[in-house]
C-alpha cells in the first residue's frame, strides 16, 4: 500500500486526560524508559539509557532551541492579541538570518482573536525591562496563518533578544496550563544552541550532563543537527487519507562535520527524537538526488513529503552522504540549510537509523505514523503496555527507545 492510501483512523489510540504530563519530573533522567527490542518490551529509567546500546554506537540530538514564541500585544482600545510566532517570512533565507535582523521583521504567525484585528490597527508591547517597545501590523492574511511585520525602537536589539526579552514559552496546548519561569529551562534540552524552534525536540528533555558522560564512556558517539520544529509537528491528521493531508515544511540545518561523522560511522546510528530521525533521513534524499545529478530547490523545499516514495533509490547511505559533503566542499560551504517536508510513514524504507529514542505522542499524529513505520503494528503493542503501566504521556512525559524491526 502507498502510504497515500493510508487513514488516519487506524492509528489512534484511548488517550485519557490524566496521562498528559503537565509537568516535567524533578530530576530529567529519572523518566521512565521503555525499551521495545525483537519484539519485547523491558523497562528501566534514562539514567540507564546507557546500558541499552551497544558500544561503537551513535546518538544523533537536535540541537535547535525553543524561542519564547507568544507575544501578548495590546489594541489601542486595550484588548489583549496573542501572536504566535510560528516561521520567518519567505523574504528571508534562513532561520539564522531572521533571527538576527535588527529594528525590524516579518514573520509568519498564528493569531488569537485575529477578527477583532481591524485593518491598519497598529499593536504594541512593552518589554519586561522597558528596554523597547514593539509594534506589530498585519501585512497579509493566509489560509491558517498570517503575515505581521514586527518593529522594535531600540535598533541594537536582535530579533532573538526581542522574543526571549518579551515572549512566553510556547507550551504546547494539551499541556494546558500557563508558562512559567521554570518552564524556560525545563522545556529547553541542555545542548540547546541554534534559536528557532516553537516546540522543544521532547526526546531531547530527558538528558543530563551525567547521561552524555555515560555515554562517553561506552564510546557511544554524540552527533548534532538541527531542525526547527514548527507548530505543524504535533498537529493531529484532519484528513481521512494520508494523500488529502499537507506534510509541514521545517528548517534543517547540518554541518560538514556532522555529515562527515555519519559517513564515518560503523556501529548503529540512534535518533534521539523524531525530528532527528526527519533530518538525517532526509540528509539520505537530498544526497541522493545530488548522486543521481538531480536539480535541488535548496530555497525552497529540498524533500517533497512523498519524495521516499516516488524517487529511485540509487545510492547507499555511504554515497549520499558522499555526494552531499561533495556539494557543500566544492560550493565553500560548511553547513546545508534548506528545509525539509519529508513524511515518514509505513511503507517508508529507512536508509540511515537503527533506532529511535522518542516520547509518546498524539493520537492519529504524523509522529505516530513514524513511530509505525519503525516498528510495524507492534506500536500498539508498546502503547498499550505504556498506558497499562503508568507512562506518562506527551512532551513533559517518559519516553522509549524503540529499535527498528529489520536490525
Amino acid at each position: 500500500m502507498h502510504p497515500r492510501e493510508l487513514r488516519i483512523e487506524n492509528f489512534t489510540y484511548q488517550l485519557s486526560d490524566e496521562r498528559t504530563a503537565r509537568y516535567p519530573l524533578p530530576e530529567r533522567d529519572t523518566s521512565k524508559l521503555l525499551v521495545y527490542r525483537d519484539g519485547s518490551i523491558s523497562e528501566t529509567v534514562y539514567k540507564q539509557i546507557a546500558a541499552q546500546l551497544p558500544a561503537g554506537s551513535m546518538l544523533v540530538f537536535n540541537q535547535t532551541k525553543v524561542v519564547m514564541a507568544r507575544l501578548q500585544f495590546v489594541k489601542p482600545t486595550g484588548g489583549a492579541i496573542e501572536v504566535f510566532c510560528l516561521e520567518p517570512h519567505s523574504s528571508f533565507p534562513d532561520m539564522q538570518t531572521a533571527m538576527l535582523q535588527k529594528g525590524q521583521v516579518w514573520w509568519n504567525c498564528l493569531v488569537g482573536s485575529a477578527k477583532k484585528w481591524k485593518e491598519g490597527m497598529v499593536l504594541t508591547l512593552d518589554s519586561s525591562d522597558a528596554a523597547f517597545k514593539l509594534s506589530a501590523t498585519m501585512v497579509a492574511r493566509h489560509q491558517g496563518y498570517y503575515t505581521i511585520q514586527l518593529d522594535w525602537d531600540n535598533p541594537e536589539l536582535t530579533f532573538a533578544e526581542v522574543l526571549h526579552s518579551a515572549g512566553k514559552v510556547p507550551l504546547p496546548p494539551y499541556i494546558d496550563r500557563e508558562a512559567d519561569v521554570k518552564d524556560e529551562a525545563t522545556y529547553q534540552t541542555i545542548y540547546a544552541t541554534d534559536e528557532g524552534s516553537v516546540a522543544a525536540p521532547t526526546a531531547g528533555l530527558h538528558f543530563t550532563e551525567a547521561i552524555m558522560e555515560s555515554l562517553a564512556a561506552k564510546n557511544i558517539q554524540s552527533n548534532y543537527v538541527t531542525l526547527h520544529v514548527g507548530a505543524g509537528t504535533f498537529k493531529p491528521v484532519k484528513a481521512e487519507t494520508m494523500e488529502e493531508h499537507d506534510m509541514h515544511a521545517e528548517w534543517i540545518e547540518v554541518t560538514a562535520a556532522a555529515i562527515s561523522a555519519l559517513i564515518a560511522q560503523q556501529g548503529d546510528i540512534i535518533a534521539v527524537g523524531t525530528t532527528s530521525l526527519r533530518t538525517i533521513e532526509s540528509l539520505y534524499w537530498i544526497g541522493n538526488k545530488l548522486f543521481q545529478g538531480m536539480v535541488i530547490d535548496w530555497a525552497g523545499i529540498a524533500v517533497h513529503q512523498w519524495d521516499p516514495y516516488e524517487i529511485e533509490q540509487t545510492c547507499t547511505r555511504a554515497e549520499a552522504f558522499t555526494a552531499l559533503l561533495n556539494y557543500l566542499t566544492t560550493n565553500g560551504l560548511e553547513k546545508l540549510i534548506t528545509r525539509t517536508q519529508i513524511l515518514i510513514a509505513p511503507g517508508y524504507q529507512f536508509r540511515v537509523i537503527n533506532g529511535l529514542v522518542t516520547n509518546f505522542h498524539q493520537p492519529q499524529s504524523t509522529l505516530l505514523l513514524l513511530v509505525s513505520a519503525l516498528i510495524g503494528d507492534s506500536w500498539r503493542k508498546v502503547y498499550d503496555y505504556a498506558l497499562n503501566n503508568g507512562f506518562r504521556f506527551l512532551s513533559y512525559g517518559d519516553g522509549s527507545l524503540l529499535w527498528a524491526n529489520s536490525r
